[in-house]
């Protein structure tokens, strides 16, 4: 679970169906044997899903990453058109896989950018994508290519411009490709939400040092047909 460690943070690959708010904090206290350590929840990563995460071990370093986050999403925005701005390189950058369902088509070409306003509702625990601003509603970007079909399904490799809820889940399930067994957006395959944090990219907040970390594509289905093309 624990890819790298130092007394500034701690980066993991959070296994599915645990909490990145409250689950992950309590494994790591409990394996630090330290139940007052202080972890520093920096991001988050749907309960359901998988992957790269970095938690600060100092409130020093909690702020400093938490800098990096809002330095990225302001810097995106500027890259976006969304707003006025100087661009500049993000900082603090999230790379995701992928199994959607179908083949690349008019909704969903083989790589693009994919922008939508996204309303949240708390009662129903879901996200809607919705026409246009309003309270409430918040604009969701994101960028991604399609990297190989396999029978009914196909792999997307996608980079976060914005975080919202659900976001990734529900920008392609608009356009009629569901992530592979999440039945909460229309997906009919059934299985664990194929859904992977994959990539991590940020500066360590003492030392000042470029970090980049991955994670090879899973071995179970429906990841597995993936590895059989050569990905």
């Amino acid at each position: 679970m624990i890819l790298y460690e130092d007394a500034a943070l701690v980066v993991l690959d959070k296994p599915a169906g645990l909490s990145s708010e409250e689950g992950v904090p309590a494994a790591l206290r409990a394996h630090w044997n330290a139940p007052d350590a202080f972890v520093g929840v920096v991001h988050r990563l749907d309960t359901g899903v998988s992957g790269l995460m970095v938690y600060a071990r100092t409130p020093a370093a909690a702020a400093a990453l938490s800098r990096q986050v809002t330095q990225s999403q302001d810097a995106y925005a500027v890259q976006d058109g969304r707003t006025e701005g100087k661009a500049a390189a993000p900082q603090f950058v999230k790379q995701y896989r992928a199994v959607l369902a179908g083949a690349p088509d008019a909704q969903l070409p083989a790589a693009g950018v994919l922008r939508d306003y996204l309303f949240k509702d708390s009662r129903k625990g879901r996200v809607f994508p919705v026409s246009r601003p309003r309270k409430g509603v918040r604009e969701a970007v994101l960028e991604y290519r399609i990297l190989a079909t396999a029978g009914e399904n196909s792999l997307a490799e996608i980079t976060l411009h914005t975080g919202r809820t659900h976001q990734i889940r529900v920008q392609f399930a608009s356009r009629r490709h569901p992530l592979y067994g999440d039945g909460k957006y229309g997906s009919r395959q059934k299985g664990s939400i194929a859904l992977q944090s994959c990539g991590l990219r940020f500066v360590h907040p003492d030392t000042g040092k470029p970090m980049a970390f991955s994670l090879p594509l899973p071995a179970a289905a429906p990841w597995k047909e993936f590895l059989e093309l050569g990905e």
